[in-house]
């Protein structure tokens, strides 16, 4: 709530000076004869009496009001449209078990998944999928514009839950099969794997080839280190996995032309914070054009003020001349 024209509340400070006038006068005040009524002759209080002391507070709240609803009380709403031109975006994250090796902190998987929980946050205006590999995939997530599910269906992502193994054609051509029926202009996929693919029916090269047809973007990731790192070495009975040290290599030819045949990039991150300026980068590359229109209205409520103001002066006027008429010389 605010007020268009606050100057108006300076006349407030005159009205303790016209109650201090009129008590000052009424002590003063001519001879009144008021009609006789037996109840007053005898001394005792009635209504009249009572209603009476209530005449001039009703004037002093009336003058009140009208002094508020002259610096006009009001209320602004602003309404925002946004026209976006979206983009849809598919989330192809390797989940084989090379991705719990612990040359990052917890894990390659849990570092992974908060780098794309925030990458997530920062685009409000698209259509955002998940697909999650191995030595198969599947589609954790369809487009949505619901990014609390996307983050949700990000957290749940577990190692163990497909055959061991790197598919990475079959992730990008699952993200694929995510996006093609999509109307959206742009359509992006990022691709995060740490290994070399050793699996699926269907080639990484393949795979590339038809978005290249679709006219998808896909930008590649490379996570992990080269050398020795802690990394499963076998899969226990209950589930868990045997770590032991594991010399890591790294083929980035086959992301590269991934990329570059889809008109991407590739990216090779060795810690979290470069997985991080990645994602970053890609954020900006693929921002949403927006146009915004602030649509502004006022709600005034100085009516609401005046109309109470007036009720207040008819009731005064009514009991002093109507129901408390006096006769004066």
């Amino acid at each position: 709530m605010t007020l268009d024209q606050p100057f108006w509340l300076l006349l407030l400070l005159f009205i303790p000076l016209l109650i201090r006038r009129y008590r000052m006068t009424a002590r003063r005040q001519q001879l009144v004869l008021y009609m006789p009524d037996s109840m007053v002759l005898q001394g005792a209080r009635t209504w009249r009496t009572v209603v009476r002391r209530w005449l001039p507070p009703l004037r002093w709240l009336a003058l009140g009001l009208l002094t508020l609803a002259m610096a006009r009380p009001q209320r602004q709403w602003e309404e925002t449209k946004i026209q976006a031109d979206a983009i849809d975006i598919v989330l192809a994250l390797d989940i084989s078990p090379s991705m719990l090796s612990r040359d990052f902190e917890p894990d390659r998987l849990e570092v992974a998944k908060r780098v794309a929980i925030n990458f997530v946050k920062n685009r409000p205006h698209d259509r955002l999928g998940l697909v999650a590999f191995s030595a198969e995939a599947f589609t954790q997530c369809p487009l949505t514009t619901d990014l609390g599910v996307v983050q949700r269906s990000i957290r749940d992502l577990k190692v163990g839950r497909l055959e061991d193994g790197t598919a990475v054609g079959m992730g990008l051509a699952t993200a694929i099969n995510r996006l093609k029926d999509s109307p959206s202009v742009s359509k992006v996929i990022i691709l995060l794997t740490d290994g070399e693919n050793n699996a699926g029916y269907i080639s990484p090269l393949q795979a590339a080839e038809i978005a290249q047809t679709l006219g998808m973007r896909v930008y590649t990731v490379g996570v992990g280190t080269n050398g020795i790192v802690m990394s499963p070495a076998r899969r226990l009975p209950d589930g868990t996995y045997d770590y032991a040290p594991r010399h890591m290599e790294f083929d980035t030819e086959l992301l590269q032309e991934i990329a570059s045949m889809t008109r991407g990039r590739f990216y090779r991150a060795w810690s979290e914070e470069e997985l991080a300026g990645i994602y970053q980068e890609i954020d900006q590359l693929e921002k949403t054009k927006i146009d915004v229109t602030t649509i502004r209205r006022t709600t005034e409520y100085f009516h609401w003020f005046l109309g109470v103001a007036v009720v207040f002066l008819l009731l005064e006027a009514l009991l002093r001349w109507v129901l408390l008429r006096a006769v004066t010389p």
